[in-house]
């Protein structure tokens, strides 16, 4: 039984409810002690609250490294126990616009998944794209029968979550199993992923996503090493302690029922991912992790792509945090610790806001603007680095990864500092109210080493490819 946690409702890419409220609050409240206080005693006990906030993520960054350095080895070495015993109906759902770089490789991918025909339906959305996307799914499903294609009309809306609540209507599965139109899973992914479903107290399960084009520019091999981290340590971490770990849209499982009775998708947000991990635990379910459940993407390549990518992250998960905090701490599903670890995920895209107030004291400190902090537990510097460089260097150990490839966490210096503007311009914003909507990424393709689409179809073959897909399913919006 799953309790619906509804999902908020004021939608993505029309003018969200503000907050300005709370900003000119916190205007007035720092004037307010200014006055009352001094500027020297105000900014202190304001670095000493955040040297405890950054003390906190520094434990939890170390308990996430050492669990990963003593456990996750062990767990990618069992990767095979259970894969062949258990094989339920299954959809692969993918959701493509403007994708003719990538989705060769990707459908190519998906029709040599390891799973029992019978038990397997392959559901491809063509999102309005306006490029050759839509001719080359076609394409593939005529020359395969696994394949179905459906194609939305330009006016469907939605995103990403409107074209795969489109395929969820059309599909009967117990599981339902997500990629994105550039990634390219290993073999077995879903005969690993599945595997989880025994237990049914589990409502989703999450793979690993491992970066296949780092070599294809410096920005590339950070992010590569950056999904080391985040899958291999961080998200480990919180599996291994809490049994919390999130799902993150792509490469992820859940059941049909579960997500269903959560009326699926939220198109009213630009990171479904998070708001379906927050969901399905107030449903009272659970979402597991499985390393070693392998699927390949491809990393942006510019730093201006880079920023698009992290803001969106940033300003979806910030509203995560303002739409559920007060459902997480009241819910019966979640216990203390994981109620704490809820509000500490939730919080991981306001730290770098954080992290640049802490930057701005520091300055200050040097002119003698600001007092002693209250609280000087560690200098404040160390604080700010030191937890995720613990999970990022486990993370290469971990990967494997040659040794000259440690002079790249370099490269996470000023990671770390477009970090704390993306977030910073992405609070801002949402606590303002800005409009925004879902923004794609764009691929390059370069490193997709799949064959290529077989040769485009008569017209009447493609009307009859058409013709054959469920009732409802309309021509010709995603990722």
């Amino acid at each position: 039984m799953v309790t619906v946690a509804p999902a908020p409702r004021h939608a993505a890419g029309h003018r969200e409810e503000h907050h300005r409220w709370a900003l000119l609050a916190y205007v007035v409240l720092l004037v307010g002690a200014f006055v009352a206080f001094g500027v020297d005693s105000t900014l202190g006990v304001i670095a000493g609250a955040l040297n405890l906030i950054f003390l906190a993520y520094f434990f939890r960054h170390l308990a996430f490294a050492i669990s990963a350095a003593r456990w996750a080895e062990d767990d990618l070495a069992a990767a095979d126990v259970g894969v062949e015993s258990y094989a339920p109906p299954l959809a692969v759902l993918v959701a493509c616009k403007n994708e003719e770089l990538v989705v060769d490789g990707m459908v190519s991918a998906l029709l040599g998944l390891d799973y029992p025909r019978d038990a397997l339906t392959l559901v491809v959305v063509d999102d309005a794209s306006t490029d050759g996307t839509g001719a080359r799914l076609d394409a593939w499903a005529a020359s395969d029968p696994r394949l179905r294609v459906l194609h939305r009309a330009p006016d469907a809306g939605g995103g990403k979550s409107g074209a795969l609540n489109d395929a969820l209507a059309q599909i009967e599965a117990e599981i339902v199993v997500v990629f994105d139109a550039d990634h390219e899973p290993e073999r077995n992914v879903l005969r690993r992923l599945v595997r989880h479903f025994r237990d049914p107290e589990v409502g989703a399960v999450m793979g690993r996503c491992v970066v296949r084009n780092g070599v294809e520019s410096s920005l590339a091999s950070t992010i590569f090493i950056d999904y080391l981290s985040g899958y291999l340590v961080n998200e480990y971490g919180r599996q291994a302690l809490f049994e919390l770990p999130a799902y993150g849209g792509a490469n992820c499982a859940v059941r049909t029922d579960v997500l269903r009775a959560l009326a699926g998708w939220n198109p009213h947000t630009v990171t479904e991912d998070t708001d379906l991990t927050l969901r399905v635990l107030l449903g009272g379910k659970r979402v597991r992790y499985d390393p070693a459940a392998v699927d390949f993407e491809e990393a942006v390549l510019s730093s201006s792509r880079f920023w698009r990518q992290r803001y969106r992250w940033a300003r979806g998960h910030q509203k995560c945090l303002r739409d559920y905090w007060r459902t997480a701490l009241r819910s019966p599903h979640l216990g203390f610790a994981e109620k704490v670890e809820t509000m500490m995920f939730l919080w991981v895209y306001h730290i770098p806001v954080l992290c640049g107030i802490g930057l701005v004291l520091t300055a200050l400190r040097g002119f003698g603007i600001g007092g002693e902090a209250a609280v000087g537990l560690l200098p404040l510097s160390t604080l700010l680095f030191a937890g995720p460089f613990a999970e990022l260097a486990v993370g290469l150990l971990l990967g494997r990864v040659e040794r000259r490839a440690a002079w790249l966490l370099v490269g996470f210096i000023p990671a770390f500092g477009l970090a704390i503007l993306t977030a910073t311009a992405a609070y801002l914003d949402g606590m303002w109210g800005r409009r925004y909507s879902w923004a794609k990424t764009a691929r390059s393709g370069a490193t997709s080493v799949r064959p290529a689409a077989p040769a485009p179809v008569a017209a009447a073959s493609v009307s009859f490819a058409r013709r054959a897909l469920p009732a409802g399913v309309s021509e010709g919006e995603s990722r």
